[in-house]
């Protein structure tokens, strides 16, 4: 039996986060001259850092391995401040690519302990996301993923605020949520949710999708926490047959190298997965029904450049227009909004 038809989810793929670090990373590669560090994987997909190690940016795990005066990129999941200051004083130009919403959850972090609260973050061990927030504030915030963990706490005399990494699944954070409730009762929580709109919807696509599928695809890295709550929800949503892979290469075959897939098929991808894989995906299952879009709803954030990047692409259009003759006010202006960080990618080729 061969795949009948794919469901393709709507949203998936790039986040604005995400296509912010790319461009901003792709756009240091090609105004220095040399080597580009980059402080942990500008996000978590292999296919993308490879891209950029073959354009000879190297990724570390301390600021310590990077040479004085080199430019420095630091990742979109954010950096414990003391990374930050140590590449602030190490480099000679130093890009923080951290997502804005993570931004977000680090202000309310240095806020809430300035006023004296214990802040409960339900984050998992050893993300990177967590780490960083985690480092705003040490001694006054506790990590917890689970009820158990929330019922281990320490009793609180003062008050509780209540914060979340951002790629947490709705499913991941609720229950863990009401039992910080139960506990703390007078708990503060941010007018604005700290779950990301992108991962949020993503989730939705899959949800209306999962229970008429045979099987489903997740494409994204192990190590990519929304990549792994999509796997996790169609698990949850009843589909029997869930696969997460990192490319077009993992998806099973046949003792003849047909694909060992059949019926209905959906496809979606985490916040770090460029389109180019989904498109690969498809072309390998050859629905003989085609492909069905299951929309939920329309993405229209935009996220900027850093702001130093900004000022770095405006230098390069005032020397430029200055070299050329033109005229400033008359010149044509930069969007960076028209340029998507897929068309980024391959212009950098494989």
């Amino acid at each position: 039996m061969s795949v009948e038809r794919v469901l393709l989810a709507n949203p998936r793929g790039f986040c604005a986060g995400v296509e912010m670090a790319i461009k901003a990373l792709a756009w240091m590669v090609r105004s220095f001259e040399g080597t580009v560090y980059c402080y942990h994987e500008i996000v978590h997909n292999r296919i993308i850092v490879e891209r950029f190690e073959k354009q000879g940016v190297v990724f570390v795990d301390s600021i310590d391995e990077v040479p004085p005066g080199r430019p420095i990129m630091l990742s979109a999941h954010g950096s414990p401040p003391a990374v930050v200051a140590a590449a602030r004083e190490r480099g000679n130009y130093v890009v923080d690519s951290v997502c804005p919403l993570v931004t977000k959850v680090h202000h309310e972090v240095k806020v809430r302990a300035g006023k004296g609260y214990r802040i409960i973050y339900v984050g998992h061990e050893g993300h990177e996301e967590a780490i960083g927030t985690m480092a705003v504030a040490p001694d006054a915030i506790d990590r917890v993923e689970s009820v158990a963990e929330v019922d281990a706490l320490d009793h609180v005399d003062g008050p509780v605020a209540l914060l979340a990494q951002t790629t947490l699944s709705h499913r991941d954070w609720e229950g863990v949520a009401v039992r910080v409730r139960e506990r703390f009762p007078e708990v503060w929580t941010p007018g604005r949710s700290d779950l990301c709109f992108a991962t949020t919807n993503r989730q939705a696509a899959l949800m209306e999708m999962a229970h008429r599928c045979d099987a489903v695809i997740v494409i994204g890295s192990e190590n990519s926490s929304n990549t792994r709550a999509l796997a996790q929800l169609a698990i949850e949503e009843g589909c029997t047959s869930v696969l997460r892979i990192n490319s077009v290469d993992e998806l099973p075959t046949d003792d003849h190298g047909a694909i060992a897939l059949h019926g209905v098929v959906g496809v979606t991808a985490g916040a770090s997965a460029p389109e180019e894989l989904v498109e690969r995906v498809i072309e390998a299952l050859d629905p003989a029904d085609g492909v069905e879009m299951v929309h939920v709803t329309d993405e229209d954030e935009y996220f900027p450049p850093p702001r130093n990047i900004r000022e770095l692409q405006t230098a390069i259009e005032a020397a430029s227009t200055a070299l050329l003759g033109g005229s400033w006010d008359g010149r044509p202006a930069m969007d960076d909004r028209v340029v998507a960080a897929s068309d980024v990618l391959t212009a950098l080729g494989d």
